[in-house]
């Protein structure tokens, strides 16, 4: 039951973009350090678009891991295959200047394996969600390294 009002929530557009509008009005602070929002170019139309995503981890201060939670297939994924540059506000700090690195899948596990160990209860969630979303279960997910460059 909650996976499915979960995942029904991953899919309401007004649901995934309220964040945006908060960290477009200077209140992503309210979000802490686990989600930020990463501001990327649309391949096709060369426009600005914004997207909420929760960090993974810190390898250092200035990166940040994020994960795709649908895949390799999701827009702001292509996008930054695309155009790598992008900007990423997370808590007080808005609009700084990065690049996107892709991990490999080997990488990707094994962030995922440390996010799953710091926190069970919300990837236990956060899985549930995802593979209700998506129809299918979760074995591994692309993640991107957001090297801070303007910070």
């Amino acid at each position: 039951m909650i996976d499915s009002l979960a995942s029904r929530l991953l899919r309401s557009r007004a649901v995934v973009r309220a964040p945006i509008w908060l960290y477009r009005h200077n209140a992503g602070w309210l979000f802490g350090s686990r989600m930020l929002m990463l501001e990327h170019v649309g391949r096709r139309s060369g426009v600005a678009r914004y997207v909420c995503l929760e960090v993974v981890e810190r390898p250092t201060s200035h990166e940040i891991v994020v994960v795709s939670g649908f895949g390799t297939g999701a827009q702001w994924y292509q996008n930054l295959l695309a155009e790598p540059s992008c900007r990423v506000s997370i808590g007080t700090r808005t609009s700084v200047a990065a690049r996107a690195r892709f991990l490999s899948e080997e990488k990707s596990a094994a962030a995922l394996g440390r996010y799953q160990q710091a926190h069970p209860k919300a990837w236990q969630r956060l899985r549930g969600a995802i593979e209700t979303a998506v129809g299918h279960e979760v074995e591994g997910l692309p993640m991107v390294n957001l090297k801070l460059i303007g910070d």
